[in-house]
């Protein structure tokens, strides 16, 4: 007979960062609002009209899936199916549309920069017998060029363990992780990392994995200012910050536009400007449907204007008008 409850099979079927996101929303309905549960659809209505002006509405999505969550799991009927919540919610993206905030892309040229920034200060770590330095920056490398050319997302990164990273002589290695944003049947799914002849992913990941002895538990870690590594992985709120600083010491301007997708945005932008079809890149990336990919990837003529004026060089042809025009 199994020792675990349903509860807990039901918060393994989902991902933890999903877990924490529907846990702090609760908490927020609760305690901070102090709503009652289980909730009635007059007081979730209630709620969002309490935070339509400061809450994004996806943030209001969130917390209603978390409430709704929730009182499925205690067996109570859910509240916010109710017509009275979909109104609600109908007239606050009405009366107060958003625009959607989307990262600022890692451009190649930026990523080149850092990278090198990163090969010197490594060289310089390891003349001075810094070890510390030396360790932040092979791992820093590691994550940010895996993490561009395999346009992982940030709880992705965080979530790999060394001992699923195998090298795959002369082609790579590839990486397994055991659950995925878009891995709904929680079976993993195995990512190829390509060996590139320049700031290349495979050549840093590995450089990484030798110099920190690591053999089995999380890949990307925080490092002690003594230069100790830790056990645990590097939380994904950090990941973030800590780009952030590593462009600043790069010599970048304006690091705050960069966000936790900007990696994954840049690969998108970058391939698309080199010719990969849409399929392909859902297929590399990992994207189960277009609209999907579509967000990610900005057209090399957004605002239309060699399309249109390619028309205008183009013979204007004589037009003829009719006595009822």
């Amino acid at each position: 007979m199994s020792s675990h409850s349903l509860e807990q099979y039901l918060k393994a079927a989902q991902r933890p960062n999903t877990q924490r996101s529907y846990a702090s929303a609760v908490r927020h309905f609760e305690v901070t609002w102090g709503g009652l549960l289980p909730a009635t659809s007059q007081t979730v209505a209630d709620y969002l009209v309490t935070y339509a002006t400061s809450l994004s509405i996806n943030t209001l999505r969130l917390r209603l899936a978390a409430l709704a969550q929730w009182h499925a799991t205690h067996g109570f009927v859910d509240p916010t199916t109710a017509d009275l919540v979909k109104k609600t919610m109908k007239g606050i993206q009405a009366l107060h549309p958003a625009r959607e905030k989307r990262a600022e892309p890692l451009q190649l040229t930026v990523l080149a920069r850092v990278a090198d920034w990163l090969d010197a200060a490594i060289v310089a770590a390891d003349a001075h017998g810094d070890a510390p330095e030396a360790l932040r920056c092979r791992r820093d490398r590691a994550l940010l060029l895996l993490g561009f050319w395999r346009g992982f997302r940030i709880d992705d990164l965080v979530s790999l363990q060394t001992e699923h990273v195998a090298v795959v002589p002369g082609q790579g290695l590839t990486c397994f992780l055991t659950r995925t944003k878009t891995d709904r049947q929680q079976v993993g799914t195995t990512y190829r990392v390509p060996a590139l002849s320049r700031w290349c992913p495979v050549t840093a990941t590995l450089d990484w994995i030798g110099y920190a002895g690591l053999t089995t538990g999380p890949l990307f870690r925080a490092i002690t200012r003594t230069g100790t590594v830790s056990v645990r992985a590097l939380h994904e709120n950090s990941v973030v910050p800590m780009l952030r600083r590593l462009f600043t010491r790069a010599g970048l301007a304006a690091v705050e536009v960069y966000s936790g997708h900007s990696l994954r945005r840049g690969f998108a932008g970058w391939a698309n400007t080199n010719g990969w079809d849409v399929k392909a890149l859902m297929e590399y990336v990992g994207w189960k449907d277009v609209h999907s990919a579509m967000r990610y990837i900005d057209g090399d003529d957004p605002f239309a204007q060699a399309r249109i004026e390619r028309g205008l060089n183009e013979p204007i042809p004589l037009y003829i008008g009719h006595d009822d025009d």
